[in-house]
């Protein structure tokens, strides 16, 4: 009996000295029945006034030895959370804004899922002097800073496996994060697995006007006269073309794309709110703005930005919204009181949007791309990479990722092939996947940039197959 109660209190002290107690979520407002897994929200602060929100869903498997993945949302300056409630965390919040339901295909049914708000001034982050002009560099180290902190916060995860996540611009979150993390021994960096991300301004641009004409968007009067003023002996430049007649027509490019109602991020789904929905601000001064990642390099972004630049100086309120996207919900319930009381949230905290106007427009962009990270990770011969892209996504299209893989020269492993996936009744299609030494690039058919909601039985499948190390 004495043995019992010395292995009890020896197992509570272990649990006092792990887990931050303060942090853990014992209510969360929405939820039908509490989940049986632990779950904790609080701030991982790095260097001196910056504080970085963070969601901390444990393994609904063996936590002990499940994978501690980390999950960062893109924009520059989207919340993780909307990963979280919308993706593939382990419940998801629902139309009225005030109630969740289980995901059936939560990502966290066998890895512990960290979701990360970075950097200062998205979401519920922030920083005590309120300055969030940052950069590519200062967001990679902060990140690392916060990966230190959290494996401080919660030691007993310190020596599991770990993995690196994200999407859109976690493209460069990611792989300038692994740089860091790759030289820390103290962190057991198993890989990286980046999903519709922005790997190459070059490539996804010139890519996009390929992937918008073999869509039906641009007609063949416009495609030929891109073919005239944009390309040379079968190879167009698309992406910094010096020919005064290129740049116009592609400003009529843009002009489709960014400006006609379509989905950017979801060709083949409607736009929440209808049409228009771009770069306009609606009945409540919501500004839709594709964040800046599209047609950079003909100045129109610039004139843009430099316009809600000079709203948010007039202390003009501008919330950003990508477009055709409806973040009412999240945005309802995130910002519910007893939702932030649960979730421990400082009153020094702004109120939760999807996207920070602030962050994203000051944000300088400083990697045009980032083969020299996938380079080095790979040449450590050590890491496994998953770049898997939905189909029908423009924003970050699958075929300029596709180019970004081969640009990366590895040895193929298998060929371009079909992979398939159950769902529930038989197996079917979940797109296409090409492997090579220590790294794999698959699409998943019909999938649009949050890969996750859009095909959650294969979004999972694909998950659980990288984790695990089996064959796509």
């Amino acid at each position: 009996m004495a043995f019992l109660f010395s292995l009890v209190f020896s197992l509570g002290v272990l649990h006092i000295q792990g887990a931050p107690e303060s942090d853990e979520i014992k209510y969360l407002p929405g939820l039908e029945k509490q989940p049986s897994f632990r779950q904790y929200s609080g701030y991982l602060n790095v260097v001196e006034d910056k504080h970085l929100h963070y969601w901390f869903v444990e393994s609904q498997t063996n936590p002990s030895s499940s994978p501690v993945v980390l999950w960062l949302n893109g924009g520059p300056g989207c919340s993780s959370l909307d990963g979280l409630l919308t993706e593939h965390g382990p419940f998801l919040v629902q139309p009225d804004g005030a109630s969740l339901k289980y995901n059936p295909f939560a990502w966290n049914m066998i890895a512990n899922v960290l979701y990360l708000e970075s950097p200062a001034g998205v979401g519920f982050s922030y920083s005590d002097d309120k300055n969030y002009k940052t950069n590519d560099t200062e967001v990679s180290m902060n990140n690392y800073l916060a990966v230190k902190e959290f494996f401080k916060l919660f030691p007993e995860y310190s020596k599991n496996d770990f993995y690196i996540t994200g999407e859109s611009y976690g493209g460069i979150y990611v792989p300038t994060l692994a740089e860091h993390v790759m030289e820390d021994d103290a962190i057991n960096l198993k890989g990286i697995a980046v999903g519709n991300g922005m790997s190459s301004y070059e490539m996804n641009y010139n890519s996009l006007v390929y992937f918008a004409y073999y869509h039906g968007l641009l007609g063949s009067r416009l495609w030929g006269e891109l073919q005239e003023y944009c390309c040379s002996k079968g190879n167009c430049n698309f992406f910094e073309n010096r020919d005064q007649n290129c740049s116009i027509h592609l400003m009529e490019v843009e002009k489709i794309i960014d400006n006609s109602g379509l989905n950017i991020y979801n060709l083949y789904a409607p736009c929440a709110g209808g049409v228009p929905g771009q770069i306009l601000s609606d009945s409540r001064g919501v500004i839709f703005y594709d964040l800046g990642n599209h047609f950079r390099q003909l100045g129109s972004k610039h004139l843009l930005r430099q316009k809600l630049l000079a709203m948010n100086s007039l202390s003009v309120s501008v919330r950003l919204d990508p477009p055709c996207t409806n973040s009412t919900a999240a945005t309802t319930y995130l910002n519910n009181i007893y939702v932030k009381q649960a979730l421990h949230i400082s009153p020094e905290a702004q109120d939760w949007q999807i996207c920070s106007a602030e962050v994203n427009l000051k944000y300088v962009r400083l990697y045009k791309d980032v083969q020299d990270q996938y380079l080095k990770l790979l040449g450590a011969l050590k890491y496994r990479i998953l770049v898997y892209n939905g189909d029908v996504d423009m924003a970050c299209n699958f075929l300029g990722d596709q180019w970004f893989v081969e640009s990366l020269q590895q040895k193929v492993q298998v060929n371009r092939r079909t992979w398939l996936y159950n769902n529930g009744q038989n197996q079917q299609v979940g797109g296409f996947v090409k492997e090579f030494t220590n790294l794999a690039f698959i699409t998943v058919k019909g999938s649009g940039h949050m890969v996750p909601t859009d095909r959650p039985i294969a979004a999972f499948a694909m998950f659980s197959r990288f984790l695990k190390n089996e064959p796509y």
